[in-house]
């Protein structure tokens, strides 16, 4: 298997090659279509990215599988799996607001969030940070070492989530921060999954959680928080996955479940 440091050179490579392309083309970035429901959108700019990314691993690892946000998944010969977000934050980046970015994570073993091992993954912003981490060797911020040692009690926990496209599953979550609220600092929504992961490692927020993710969100993003120091867990402390991700620091991982247990996060979707 490929050392987790020399996929992280491909994964940071490529993230900042689609990033570049992102950044230039975001005037007049027309959208191109809907996806879960018409407030789920998609750029030219998103399938541009995306068919960058595929190419260039066509041509760099050829044998490696990938799984996308927007193409068809191509199974791995080698045991790697590149998983995709070409623009994690649309709709911030068709409104012109720069927290997005390009994520691009490997994986080992079947591509699926319960079953895989996150190798290493790479996200470039909107704002030209390079966020990157590779398994076993830590996290960084445009090469900058990540690691959360300590965290505030929940009282004083600003945590960061996000919500989905599909209205009844929108108002399920908005119960649930509404449970939420009166037990923490405050809550913070800015709209991109594997960002709002990446500022929980740098401690820019405290903690995360969100309901209804895709993998893609995820990869990079969950692995720059966990080598930062933070675990990042489904609702029952098991592996994260599509259901329910949160990232906390673990001296406060186990409270902020309990209060989203209190608020109803196990009855969403």
């Amino acid at each position: 298997m490929t050392e987790p440091l020399a996929l992280l050179e491909v994964a940071a490579r490529l993230a900042q090659e689609a990033g570049d392309l992102v950044v230039r083309g975001r005037e007049g970035a027309r959208i191109a279509g809907t996806k879960s429901s018409a407030a789920d959108i998609v750029t030219e700019m998103d399938l541009a990215a995306e068919r960058l990314l595929r190419d260039r691993l066509a041509e760099l690892r050829p044998d490696d599988g990938i799984l996308g946000e927007e193409g068809d998944d191509v199974a791995s010969r080698s045991g790697i799996t590149w998983v995709l977000d070409p623009i994690d934050g649309t709709v911030n980046y068709a409104y012109g607001i720069p927290y997005y970015g390009v994520s691009v994570a490997a994986v080992s073993g079947p591509p699926r969030t319960h079953e895989w091992t996150q190798l290493a993954g790479a996200i470039s912003t909107g704002s030209g940070e390079l966020w990157t981490a590779a398994k076993g060797e830590g996290a960084w911020r445009d090469g900058e070492p990540l690691r959360r040692v300590s965290a505030p009690p929940l009282a004083t926990t600003l945590v960061a989530t996000g919500f989905q496209y599909v209205p009844e599953l929108r108002a399920q979550q908005g119960r649930v921060v509404a449970g939420l609220l009166p037990e923490v600092r405050d809550i913070r929504r800015m709209g991109a999954a594997a960002l709002d992961l990446c500022h929980a490692a740098a401690g820019i927020v405290d903690a995360y959680y969100e309901h209804r993710i895709n993998a893609w969100d995820m990869a990079a993003g969950g692995l720059v928080a966990a080598e930062a120091g933070l675990k990042v867990a489904g609702l029952d402390g098991g592996p994260a996955d599509e259901r329910l991700v949160i990232a906390a620091h673990p001296d406060v991982w186990s409270d902020l479940q309990q209060a989203l247990l209190a608020a109803g996060a196990a009855e969403v979707g």
